[in-house]
């Protein structure tokens, strides 16, 4: 019984009797960090324009690509253009036949007029003949206008550039069947370029736009540039909750191009934040928590905290802990309530 003694004394001892247990401890203050956001969207033409037939048809040609630089009058497209061909054929031999029917009636009056001087045919002869000129100069008229359509009916098989620009897309290829007005070569009018992005709808809800958005190419990410928000759509893509911002590009490299992906990058100011090392946060029965140390006794106690995200190597807090506090940022897991600590040397 006697040598239990020690044993008991020993057992009964309190928990602060330890030795302190040397752990890493920071100070909590409020910080202020930019926040940063990068979107990937694509570098489009600032002034494009779709171009179409004014008829429908099948593409018989093509003949530019997608990068093309090209003059006004270029041809971009061309219909099967059989039918109007022949339609052309027909209104000329028609113009043709009404030509000669006109100069023949023509020819009919102006002998009557001389005989009728004359006198010899009579009024009714003259009149008839006049009315024969006049049939023949409308029939001509009608024969004229049907050819200035077939002609226009043929040039709508072709459709060329009005400017000079440079062919962003090929939006038909030949043998398509297209309608009337459908977009078949997209160009871009100028130089000017701007960068499309898909942005989700909460960050512009809860951010101002900025000033400057800094701008890389995915393929040249050497070679940074900026641009300024130039539009921002009205209407939200309800199936992706995004909504369409364009960024005009300030100063484009040189090796920007349409279509390319391009990396746009925002910061905002910062609200004041308190941000503790991923290696301070433990988990109890209601929640995440922390261990805070008592500066007068360097006991350790557990507070619940709120956490409003999760970032890399660390946390950012809502709130559950006041500037100054005391909190143990490495050793957590070596600890319970009460413990009694004392800040770790650090590593010379």
């Amino acid at each position: 019984m006697i040598r239990l003694i020690p044993i008991l004394l020993c057992l009964a001892l309190p928990a602060w009797a330890a030795p302190p247990l040397s752990v890493e401890i920071v100070t909590v203050e409020r910080q202020t960090e930019p926040r940063e956001f990068s979107l990937t969207g694509e570098i489009v033409a600032r002034d494009a324009v779709d171009m179409a037939f004014s008829t429908g048809g099948r593409l018989a040609a093509v003949p530019v690509q997608a990068g093309d630089r090209i003059a006004a009058g270029t041809v971009l497209a061309r219909l099967e253009a059989v039918q109007q061909e022949q339609a052309l054929r027909a209104a000329q031999a028609a113009l043709a036949s009404a030509q000669a029917d006109f100069r023949q009636a023509k020819e009919d009056f102006e002998r009557q007029e001389r005989l009728l001087e004359r006198g010899a045919t009579t009024r009714i002869a003259r009149d008839n003949a006049e009315d024969a000129l006049n049939i023949a100069q409308g029939s001509l008229a009608q024969a004229q206008a049907e050819l200035d359509l077939a002609r226009k009916a043929v040039a709508d098989t072709v459709l060329t550039a009005t400017d000079a620009a440079t062919v962003v897309e090929r939006l038909g290829e030949p043998g398509e069947v297209i309608g009337a007005a459908q977009p078949v070569i997209r160009l871009a009018v100028g130089d000017a370029l701007d960068a499309l992005f898909d942005v989700p709808e909460a960050m512009l809800v809860s951010n101002a736009p900025p000033s400057k958005v800094h701008l890389k190419l995915i393929d040249h990410p050497d070679r940074a540039f900026t641009g300024a928000v130039r539009e921002i759509s009205p209407l939200v893509d309800t199936a992706r909750g995004t909504v369409a911002v364009t960024v005009s590009v300030l100063d484009p490299p040189d090796v920007a191009g349409f279509g390319d992906a391009v990396v746009g990058t925002v910061r905002f100011p910062g609200d004041a934040q308190i941000v503790l090392p991923h290696s301070a946060i433990t988990a109890t029965e209601t929640g995440p928590a922390v261990w805070v140390v008592d500066p007068d006794t360097m006991a350790v106690s557990l507070t619940p905290i709120t956490v409003a995200r999760f970032e890399t190597g660390r946390i950012v807090l809502d709130n559950g802990l006041d500037p100054g506090t005391q909190v143990v940022a490495r050793g957590a897991h070596l600890l319970f309530p009460g413990r009694i600590v004392q800040p770790a040397e650090a590593p010379r």
